[in-house]
């Protein structure tokens, strides 16, 4: 190839270029924004899950401090329920061996 000939072709090669690197830079900052924009939206989900788990703690805190509460003791009362439940309430009927007055 004779670069005589790609003389005359040089201006429209740069604007070209120009075009294509003008074009290239857009494309990032709308990707860079997008970017940021979804960063922002997660960052503002963890900030209220954060929010939401604060407060929880901040309830079993008040309660597991609150000096009227007496943990053991309501485990106990509940495992003494479910032994009742389990065993089950009343006098098991039995039909074939009834009482006789």
């Amino acid at each position: 190839m004779d670069l005589a000939i790609l003389i005359p072709l040089a201006p429209f090669i740069m604007v070209l270029g120009i075009i294509w690197l003008v074009n290239q830079r857009k494309l990032e900052e709308k990707r860079i924004s997008a970017t940021a924009e979804a960063s922002s939206e997660k960052a503002a989900q963890y900030a209220s899950r954060v929010q939401q788990l604060e407060d929880r703690v901040q309830v079993l805190e008040r309660i597991v401090t609150d000096k009227g509460y007496d943990v053991a003791t309501q485990i106990e009362a509940l495992r003494d329920q479910r032994q009742v439940e389990d065993k089950g309430s009343g006098v098991p009927l039995d039909i074939k061996n009834s009482e006789r007055a």
